[in-house]
């Protein structure tokens, strides 16, 4: 009867040994959860980025006062009969 109990008690360890440690074990299944939560994460920041790169694409498009507003900061023209007036900051 005692070896009976040690051969089941070794199968039970040998069955549960790749449930545990193995390469589709619990520690296995709980690293692949974290890199999916992370490349999510990942995604979601990049789509947001996207989303507002295509909102500029489409301003840039249809209307004239997103490249009025970049041609103004970014090259620093202005209008015909207009006074530029640069403040210095302290």
């Amino acid at each position: 009867m005692r070896w009976l109990i040690v051969i089941l008690t070794a199968l039970v360890v040998v069955l549960q040994y790749p449930l545990w440690l193995g390469r589709g074990g619990w520690q296995h299944v709980w690293e692949i959860d974290q890199q999916l939560k992370e490349q999510r994460e990942k995604n979601q920041r990049l789509e947001m980025r996207n989303a507002s790169f295509e909102a500029e694409v489409r301003d840039l498009k249809t209307g004239t006062d997103a490249i009025e507003e970049r041609a103004r900061y970014e090259l620093g023209l202005v209008r015909a009969n207009e006074i530029f007036v640069q403040v210095p900051l302290e």
